[in-house]
């Protein structure tokens, strides 16, 4: 991005024009210095990292130990492309599990979009099975070329699917690259710049325990997952009354935004008439199912800015639920709905859901699905998205059903005693867990204390196998381990908790279809360990 000496040396006119470009220029190219672990990035700054240039989405510091860096964590930078002398090459938008449409950070300015370039005629060497490969790193398999996203070591490039390791950039010796179908998880989105202003400090809600709100048929301990209403890598959508019985909540994925706080829905065609849709969704409730609609996903936000916008924001939620005979709704609304720290969304929702319980009646199903940095991150910086959902579930806490945070795509996190805790580990679903059950303050146990919720309340979210997300992807025996180190303080990792929680209520995955795709790998052995639990 600097221009070269010879040029600067022609006529004044010249040199005029690019002072100009440069001064533009300049904070963008100075800023691509190497990301280091420990270091503190502001909003907008950029970094190199093996071979890519990444913007900061947010001011963050990469701590040491958690692998926060550019390539892993999509959530905190933004993909410029291949670090060059000249325009970076943009990367496809990352998109969040269970998002919304991503709001660029405009601290560098945008240059000139250059001429498309053909796609890479390079053929790299061929991937091996047992070599260790790090983000930007490429390989040739069978003919295409592929890119590492971050690290990784067995994972056939062929096999990755929209969230996995390897990009595919292009067949081997030419030709246009095959894009990449778009992804529509609920998992990261770019995070928008931090607010400005004072951020409110949230009232301390009492901890004494209310009472359990009515579930209906529903087992002890829940098997939850999400349900794609459109067509992506794992296959089209299909009938609900295709949904496997072992499902006990099938989230809806996703309401739509239509303008001024109003939510709609529209049916893919695949899975069915709208009359069979609604028969199906009547005949799993009939089972002792609960079937809610969540808001937000990859490309799902809404405007929740004023009172005019939390009474559309009721009044259509209670049309959807009451057409389709849904049992309440699930909360995935992060960045590009404008959750942060002090935002008018914060209050609002819990506002907007309390009226909308008290339409619907006491047996209102309301679960929250939010990526660990809008809960847990709070415990190390409480600001702008860091832990910017505990405000909305204190408020929220005697209406939850349950939350099933993600522990996926966003890397590790800081857990009470200092460690961090990875994802796809036990520890991580355990520690994680217990931040919710028994509380935390905020700031390294500085700042305001959010109580714990009770057990029941409390679920962890994973992947369904290794395609339907792009890290923190488990076992089905780190699944089983966590709900009974949970339970029954058995199959523990370092993290124990001090005493059992038998009513710890269970799992949540993205995604019913995936599993379905990937021949119910997860769904099967993660109903048989909740099954075992007491």
């Amino acid at each position: 991005m600097a221009f070269t000496r010879s040029v600067l040396r022609r006529g004044n006119a010249a040199l005029a024009i690019l002072s100009l470009l440069a001064a533009v220029w300049a904070p963008a190219a100075l800023a691509a210095v190497a990301w280091q672990e420990g270091n503190t990035y502001t909003a907008g700054s950029v970094v190199s990292y093996n071979g890519h240039d990444y913007q900061a989405l947010v001011t963050h510091t990469a701590y040491a130990g958690a692998n926060w860096n550019p390539a892993a964590t999509p959530t905190l930078w933004k993909d410029l492309g291949v670090t060059s002398g000249g325009t970076p090459t943009p990367s496809p938008a990352t998109p969040t599990p269970p998002g919304a449409t991503p709001t660029p950070v405009s601290a560098t300015p945008t240059p000139v979009v250059a001429t498309p370039t053909p796609g890479p005629t390079t053929c790299y060497a061929v991937w091996g099975s047992s070599t260790v490969y790090t983000g930007g790193q490429r390989v040739t398999y069978n003919g295409v070329n592929y890119e590492a996203k971050w690290w990784t070591q067995g994972d056939n490039p062929a096999q990755s699917g929209d969230w996995g390791v390897w990009k595919n950039i292009g067949n081997c010796g030419g030709g246009s690259p095959t894009p990449s179908p778009t992804p529509k998880p609920p998992t990261p989105t770019p995070i928008s710049p931090t607010p400005t202003g004072p951020t409110p400090t949230p009232t301390p809600v009492s901890p004494t325990p209310v009472t359990p709100p009515p579930s209906g048929n529903l087992p002890k301990h829940l098997l939850v997952g999400y349900w794609h209403n459109f067509q992506n890598p794992s296959g089209p959508t299909f009938p609900i009354s295709q949904v496997s019985d072992d499902w006990d909540v099938i989230v809806l994925s996703f309401g739509e935004n239509a303008g001024g706080g109003t939510v709609a829905f529209h049916l893919d065609p695949a899975a069915g008439s709208e009359s069979q849709f609604i028969a199906d969704i009547a005949a799993k409730r009939a089972k002792g199912k609960k079937v809610i609609l969540s808001l937000g996903g990859q490309d799902g936000s809404v405007t929740l800015n004023n009172d005019s916008d939390v009474t559309n924001f009721v009044n259509s939620l209670y049309g959807i639920m009451t057409k389709y005979g849904l049992d309440g709704i699930d909360l995935d609304l992060e960045s590009g709905s404008g959750v942060s720290q002090g935002a008018p969304i914060q209050a609002n929702l819990v506002k907007a859901v309390k009226q909308l319980k008290a339409k619907v009646g006491s047996n209102f199903y309301l679960s929250m699905a939010p990526e660990h940095p809008y809960v847990q991150g709070g415990y190390v910086s409480y600001g702008s998205i860091w832990g910017a959902y505990l405000p909305i579930i204190d408020g929220l806490r005697d209406d939850l059903s349950v939350i099933h945070v993600q522990y996926y795509n966003n890397g590790g996190f800081t857990y009470t005693d200092g460690r961090v805790l990875n994802e796809g580990t036990v520890d991580a679903l355990v520690g994680g867990s217990l931040m919710l059950i028994e509380g935390f303050k905020v700031n390294y146990g500085n700042g305001w204390e959010f109580k714990g919720l009770r057990p029941d309340q409390v679920a962890f979210g994973v992947p369904s196998g290794s395609q339907s997300a792009g890290r923190g992807f488990v076992t089905a025996a780190a699944v089983k381990n966590a709900l009974t180190c949970l339970t029954q303080l058995a199959g523990c990792d370092t993290v124990k908790p001090k005493q059992a929680y038998p009513s710890y209520r269970g799992v949540m995955t993205w995604s019913i279809n995936w599993d379905k795709h990937d021949g119910y790998n997860f769904s099967v052995p993660a109903r048989s360990a909740l099954n075992a639990l007491p």
